[in-house]
């Protein structure tokens, strides 16, 4: 066994910790985010509104604009050198905004977050790299199940904390726990050197070294897909669950059904990973990509909210698997010296999609109608699917 593989199950538990507590350090601020917009002077209720939305989006922002860079990063000088800079980063970016002054700086603070941060993404090229390639599927579909999870218990530890220990102590108390992650990926994840040879070889990789770009694109396209398809509903869900309960119980059944798509993915990505190392990342990917087009055309009849969220968690069963086969297919698809790369190519394309899936989700329910944004979601998904054979490296 090759010494950079003797640890790839270590590096994974630390990779998924890692990962967890960064996410749900991103996630956390989502309750008491406009509380705490108030607190640093904004007094108009729309202004609070504006500001929430502008801090929220600016780490996500960021963090798409630089993936490619860090990716590119990682593939010259270490992925773990990446995860170390990331843990660091984002400790020192929570820590002080519990100390900011004004919006401003908390604006400001979650954009450093973003440029800095890229824990997650990062841990994704580490795994997928040290992992051998017939247990690569399985131990991302694991990687994702810990930030699927971290993204489903931020913001319960956002709700939960700032009426105990304060708004300010919670985001301390959350830069203390990405420092812990920050010591555990120093300490006891295990990369290969690189050699000269290697970081050469990463300098010099381009787009022509990759004998056939279809794949990769398609990975992309899907990629994309998957986080449109599961933010497409964001703008319009508690208004088109109102339709179907009574007004005293729209935003728990709402809050429901945007929890049921994440707690799907967590329990099936590791089965459906494991899976498609057994049967080929390409068939489960198509396949669980043709199953949410389809699951996406009852969604706009229903008649009762627990419809929706049952269809919405057989939903994530499906796509639970997907994110993982992308970037196993990204894996085995280009050159070792360009794996960072293309994925930070990815995760850029996931947050397009977190971007663009509220945009015309919102904008397509209040124009057209809001049984319009499952449909036209699941023709999108029905395409890519289509578009994912066509692009299939052994389809003859």
């Amino acid at each position: 066994m090759d010494e950079d593989q003797q640890y790839w199950r270590r590096n994974l538990v630390v990779s998924l910790i890692g990962s967890f507590t960064t996410i749900v350090a991103m996630t956390l601020l989502v309750p008491f985010l406009p509380l705490y917009v108030a607190e640093l002077g904004v007094r108009d209720p729309a202004a609070i509104a504006q500001w929430s939305g502008i801090a929220f989006s600016a780490t996500f922002f960021a963090a798409a604009l630089i993936a490619p860079f860090w990716g590119r990063m990682a593939d010259r000088y270490g992925r773990k050198l990446m995860l170390v800079r990331a843990s660091l980063g984002m400790a020192i970016a929570m820590s002080l905004m519990g100390m900011a002054h004004n919006v401003f700086e908390l604006v400001g603070l979650r954009l450093f977050a973003g440029f800095a941060g890229g824990y997650s993404s990062g841990a994704t090229i580490l795994v997928a790299t040290q992992t051998p390639k017939r247990r690569t599927g399985w131990a991302l579909g694991m990687l994702n199940s810990g930030i699927m999870a971290g993204s489903l218990v931020g913001p319960l530890i956002g709700g939960t904390l700032p009426p105990l220990i304060g708004i300010r102590g919670t985001f301390w108390i959350a830069g203390a726990a990405i420092f812990l992650a920050f010591l555990a990926t120093t300490f006891l994840i295990k990369e290969e050197k690189h050699s000269a040879l290697t970081r050469k070889a990463a300098v010099e990789a381009n787009w022509s070294q990759i004998p056939d770009k279809r794949p990769v694109v398609a990975a992309l396209v899907i990629g994309m897909l998957l986080t449109f398809a599961n933010m497409s509903i964001e703008p319009i869900i508690t208004l088109y669950v109102g339709e179907f309960v009574e007004a005293s119980r729209v935003t728990f059944i709402s809050g429901l059904t945007m929890s049921a798509a994440a707690l799907g993915a967590i329990l099936s990505a590791s089965r459906l990973g494991k899976l498609s190392d057994r049967v080929g990342h390409w068939r489960v990917m198509i396949v669980t990509t043709a199953i949410a087009a389809a699951l996406l055309i009852p969604q706009a009849f229903i008649t009762a909210g627990w419809q929706l969220v049952a269809l919405r968690f057989l939903m994530g069963l499906a796509l639970g698997g997907l994110m993982p086969g992308v970037t196993s297919i990204i894996r085995h698809s280009v050159p070792d010296a360009m794996v960072g790369r293309v994925l930070g190519y990815a995760t850029s394309s996931n947050f397009v999609g977190q971007v663009a899936g509220p945009l015309v989700g919102g904008f397509v329910g209040g124009h057209i109608g809001m049984r319009a944004v499952f449909l036209g979601t699941a023709i999108l998904m029905a395409l890519g699917a289509a578009y994912a054979q066509f692009a299939r490296p052994d389809r003859a």
